[in-house]
């Protein structure tokens, strides 16, 4: 392992997390703009996991509860996340239904399953490669980036309502499961820290370069 480069850690330098400026930490807030001062996020894997943990138990009745109760000339349907997209699938209307299934059914479960991943591989509770770790967290930017298009479901219902008397929708229970979902998902990835994988791989004695590589 190289340790000729020294590490801001190392030298009692922390970012701050408010304004990006690089200070002493025993400074305890930021000289610039008065946040705290952390050499990484407070609890950042125990937030994490917490988050994740509400998400997943949302993620349940969020695809098996009605999402939405449509009223349509006097005929009431009830209509989940998957029943929605199959019905779109049997209409023919195969682009919708594939961005219904991606958005909503499996970048939220993949996103929970990279971020409890990376949590359990910065905790020590599994010992990844440097290429596999670099690989996944990888993964969950890519991801991340894609968090807002969960929201194009919400589109559609939110045009949906504005149909007028010819049909009313009012949203079900699963809706405001999967608003939940989304909101946990997405602080989830802004309280991890992704310095604690580089922290455990230096633990263990890796070159973490791989992964600092991978890191955007």
């Amino acid at each position: 392992m190289n340790d000729s480069l020294p590490r801001a850690a190392g030298q009692g330098l922390a970012g701050c997390h408010t304004c990006g400026k690089v200070a002493a930490v025993t400074l305890g807030r930021c000289p610039r703009c008065g946040s705290h001062l952390h050499l990484r996020k407070p609890n950042s894997i125990q937030r994490t996991l917490a988050l994740m943990a509400a998400a997943a138990l949302l993620y349940i009745p969020a695809n098996v509860l009605p999402i939405m109760t449509v009223v349509e000339l006097g005929d009431v349907t009830e209509n989940t996340i998957i029943s929605g997209m199959m019905t779109f699938w049997r209409q023919g209307a195969y682009p919708i239904a594939i961005v219904i299934f991606t958005a909503s059914i499996l970048i939220p479960l993949l996103k929970i399953i990279a971020l409890s991943w990376l949590c359990l591989a910065a905790s020590g509770k599994l010992n990844p490669s440097p290429n596999m770790l670099g690989k996944i967290y990888w993964f969950t930017e890519l991801l991340g980036r894609w968090s807002m298009v969960d929201i194009f479901v919400v589109g559609i219902l939110v045009a949906l309502v504005q149909l007028g008397n010819y049909m009313t929708i009012t949203p079900g229970p699963g809706a405001l499961a999967f608003a939940g979902v989304v909101v946990l998902t997405m602080f989830a990835a802004l309280s991890f820290d992704p310095r604690l994988l580089w922290d455990r791989l230096e633990i263990l004695g890796i070159d973490p370069s791989p992964l600092k590589k991978a890191d955007p």
